[in-house]
């Protein structure tokens, strides 16, 4: 019988550790093809950005007056005629747009929560600021008009990225600071929020406590949420904005 029990207990074990294993390749294996989708998209911003040296606007309020006509309705549309994907919504799931990782909660109102992917369209900033250290324009969320839209033009040139090895362009959808993270929303942000439906769990378990995040000059990387939404040094701080500068007064 105690043999018996000793063998039982190291199938068990061994059982486990493969469960383990297994858990562990499928998680790789989803990070690396929501790394190539955050690749593919880096592509089409940069064949963006050699077509017209300037980088897409956040939204594109105007563009139904025929402004900015290359920027479309915003950032996403850009790159998706970039990409010449012929996508919507309702299919966005079979799309380089979609994380493989990044489920809709039952509980989260489908309004919002709509994106895999976000853009750095504003840098260090909060959701007051009229200007913006991003890429999605040189204004920022504080910048309302007197129609009372938003306006993020004019956009960012090419040259005012001052290094673009170190700029971070686009990554998971995912909006932080140093106590809560947000997930499902269309920007890539380093400014307040706070724990959206829980969202702060599922971003941590999203890709196991990192994001998949593409520069500005193609590279992509995978760095933790710690480093990207809690580390304060110049390090962390100077990736999210396009003048390479820390900008601690806006934390």
């Amino acid at each position: 019988m105690i043999e018996l029990l000793v063998v039982i207990s190291i199938i068990a074990i061994l059982a486990a550790l493969l469960l383990t294993a297994v858990f562990q390749s499928k998680g790789r294996a989803l990070r690396i093809q929501c790394a190539n989708n955050v690749r593919q998209l880096g592509i089409a911003l940069q064949g963006f950005v050699q077509d017209n040296h300037v980088y897409p606007l956040d939204v594109n309020g105007d563009f139904s007056k025929g402004n900015y006509s290359e920027h479309h309705f915003g950032w996403m549309d850009a790159l998706t005629h970039e990409l010449e994907l012929k996508i919507n919504r309702s299919n966005w799931q079979s799309s380089v747009w979609f994380c493989p990782v990044a489920s809709h909660p039952s509980d989260v109102p489908k309004e919002f929560f709509f994106a895999s992917y976000g853009y750095n369209s504003f840098g260090v900033s909060t959701n007051k600021d009229a200007s913006s250290l991003g890429l999605g324009g040189h204004n920022g969320m504080g910048n309302l008009r007197a129609d009372g839209k938003i306006v993020f033009a004019p956009p960012v040139n090419e040259s005012e990225v001052a290094n673009p090895s170190d700029m971070m362009a686009i990554g998971d959808g995912l909006i932080g600071n140093s106590l809560f993270v947000q997930d499902g929303s269309a920007f890539f942000w380093r400014t307040a929020t706070d724990d959206f439906f829980g969202s702060t769990k599922r971003a941590f378990a999203r890709h196991q406590g990192k994001a998949n995040v593409v520069f500005c000059d193609g590279h992509v990387e995978s760095p933790t949420l710690q480093f990207l939404f809690e580390d304060t040094t110049d390090d962390a701080l100077i990736r999210w904005n396009r003048d390479h500068l820390p900008h601690r007064e806006k934390l």
